[in-house]
């Protein structure tokens, strides 16, 4: 893969270094963890969302919250800060049968996935957002996949990824980085990058404004925001904050 990827960069004109970034952002710990970093490293960040049906479509306001709190708290990073854009993905909610767009119990398939997984769901997210790079004249695809805490999901992976940047860069012919911040660390490790990067104040802004939970809930407060506590996203978002509660960090951008 990374000798595919080398040629495939050695065919296309040689273009000026990375410079802008465009942040796959749900308005969650991850997403907005990517966003953070993005804006500590590109001289333009935009931010893309994609409202497909999901059953916590929550997260859609929470992002708007998230942007505004960012702009407000953070005077270093707002001039960075720019356009943020939500696509309409509703067939994706069409052909997706699974507890995201469908009113059903969390379970484990047959398949040995868990039925939160949303076939093709990173892989339309990437190219989408790719299309919408290349218009906007922005090099990197920020995305807050990982491969250490997840469930298993094969578009989360590093291989997954590898291939999405060889198939868009050769398909647009626009040499397009995929940056993956998350990839090799657990959420503990993930809300010790945020605190490097944005101190307390961003951890704070993480845990009072961002949205994670699977079934929508913004109603019950716990350490580590806002969530039912019981579904999958909740149980791991709330086990890495006590990991990183064990062991803060005080470093910033």
């Amino acid at each position: 893969m990374n000798l595919s990827t080398t040629t495939a960069t050695r065919t296309m004109a040689p273009g000026r270094a990375h410079t802008t970034a465009l942040v796959l952002f749900s308005g969650g710990q991850d997403s907005t963890t990517c966003l953070a970093q993005a804006l500590c490293k590109y001289e333009r960040v935009e931010t893309i969302a994609f409202d497909y049906g999901q059953r916590h479509r929550v997260e859609l306001d929470a992002r708007l919250n998230v942007l505004r709190e960012i702009r407000l708290q953070f005077p270093q990073w707002a001039a960075r800060l720019g356009e943020d854009h939500l696509l309409d993905l509703a067939v994706l909610g069409q052909v997706s049968d699974c507890s995201l767009t469908r009113d059903v119990a969390f379970k484990m398939e047959s398949s040995g996935l868990p039925n939160t997984f949303v076939p093709g769901r990173n892989l339309l997210f990437l190219t989408l957002a790719a299309a919408l790079a290349y218009r906007r004249d922005l090099q990197v695809l920020v995305t807050g996949v990982c491969e250490t805490d997840f469930s298993g999901y094969p578009d989360c992976r590093d291989d997954t990824m590898k291939a999405m940047q060889l198939a868009l860069s050769l398909g647009m012919d626009k040499r397009f980085l995929i940056e993956t911040p998350l990839m090799w660390i657990d959420k503990a490790d993930t809300w010790r990058l945020a605190d490097s990067l944005g101190g307390q104040a961003l951890v704070e802004l993480i845990v009072e404004h961002t949205h994670t939970c699977y079934l929508g809930d913004r109603v019950h407060r716990h350490t580590w925001g806002y969530g039912c506590a019981s579904c999958p996203a909740c149980e791991l978002r709330a086990r890495g904050y006590q990991g990183y509660a064990a062991l803060p960090i005080e470093d910033g951008c």
